[in-house]
């Protein structure tokens, strides 16, 4: 046979697979209505294990892992339609309507805002370019911009996440999940970092220098062209500046930006000590309340999936065969269990596509935690 022969015969059986699927899917939905009926929990893996053994039998051994493939599969797809269908509506999806029901139609230009560190940080800067007018309340840490969110003591809250060149922000994300929040937005800034010392000092007479980690590590290779340098990290590159501006020393230097310089009396003794000019910072807006504002496109996400094989490629192929691109995964232990984790995760996608909400309500049944962060725009 030639390649369009083979690939009619692939076409037909093809449809007997969606025929046969159908079939199968409406025979769940009777299964699910009986289990309703006499109170029977959905899984069932006694029967799950018996099928796999049947079907690899089946198939043979060169295509035994394929078949169990397929049927871990189908049992995952028939599970989550029988939750659907044992479920009115779901928690996320009714959350989402209200959202865009309730939320103003223009994002807010002015609001009490809270952010890490002090006047001048990157943090103040991103604040800057999504609020006109922001009355801004600064926090020693980042759980001090979560709790005052939450508390509503703020009404929004500023946190970076992730930079281009040094990668994810640790802390933030190792908070998330102790913190009931949404995120409403999300800003890319430029970051540029400078070398800042008091007045009349020399790079040459430098002894130490104060910086954020995640600033060290984006300025790494300036770093090491400067050998015997004490390197001390600290809370915030706008903290170090101050730090060095009230040392009274002229061997203290502070990696931070040109615009700490201004606000604290330093001199820059060096720009762009940043390891590329590719250097962005990413920040999201929390709020206590969820705010979906029109043009919504990127949607974040927090879950938990069982410590079994697979488990986690099962949910993820579940973005892709929709269409959906992931944008960022991020894996974080959590506190008190061995080996298990949590995971970030975001994705572009529109929130009024009733497709993204089917996909969202779906996870939230079939996940052991699911925590759906929000729908946003980025600037």
């Amino acid at each position: 046979m030639d390649l369009e022969a083979l690939r009619k015969e692939i076409d037909s059986v093809d449809t007997q697979l969606t025929d046969l699927f159908v079939q199968r899917m409406n025979l769940c939905a009777q299964v699910a209505r009986y289990k309703k009926e006499h109170n029977q929990a959905v899984l069932n893996q006694g029967r799950e294990r018996e099928i796999l053994r049947r079907v690899s039998a089946q198939a043979g051994e060169e295509l035994d892992s394929y078949a169990r493939i397929l049927f871990s599969t189908l049992f995952d797809l028939s599970r989550t339609y029988q939750e659907m269908l044992l479920t009115e509506e779901s928690k996320v999806a009714k959350e989402i309507a209200a959202s865009l029901e309730n939320t103003p139609k223009l994002f807010p230009k002015e609001a009490v805002v809270a952010c890490q560190g002090v006047e001048g940080g990157y943090t103040q800067q991103a604040c800057d370019k999504v609020f006109s007018f922001a009355d801004i309340m600064y926090f020693r840490g980042w759980a001090g911009v979560f709790s005052a969110v939450q508390k509503g003591m703020c009404q929004y809250g500023v946190l970076p996440i992730e930079n281009s060149s040094h990668g994810s922000v640790n802390g933030v994300y190792d908070l998330m999940r102790s913190f009931d929040f949404h995120i409403v937005r999300s800003v890319k800034l430029h970051i540029s970092h400078s070398l800042l010392a008091r007045p009349g000092a020399s790079l040459a007479g430098i002894k130490e220098i104060l910086s954020h980690e995640q600033a060290i590590g984006q300025c790494s290779e300036f770093l090491q062209s400067m050998p015997g340098v004490k390197i001390t990290v600290c809370e915030n590159t706008a903290a170090a500046a101050k730090m060095v501006a009230e040392s009274g020393r002229d061997d203290l230097a502070a990696i931070s930006s040109e615009v700490c310089a201004g606000i604290y009396g330093l001199q820059v003794l060096k720009d762009k000590v940043h390891n590329t000019d590719n250097n962005y910072t990413r920040f999201i807006v929390i709020s206590k309340e969820a705010e979906i504002y029109p043009g919504a496109d990127h949607l974040s996400l927090m879950f938990k999936v069982g410590h079994t094989p697979g488990s986690l490629t099962r949910i993820l192929s579940r973005f892709s065969s929709l269409g959906l691109n992931m944008t960022k995964l991020e894996s974080r232990p959590i506190s008190g269990a061995d080996f298990h984790y949590m995971f970030y995760l975001d994705f572009e996608g529109s929130i009024y596509d009733p497709t993204v909400v089917k996909l969202l309500s779906e996870l939230e049944q079939e996940l052991e935690w699911f925590v759906f962060l929000g729908a946003y725009t980025e600037e």
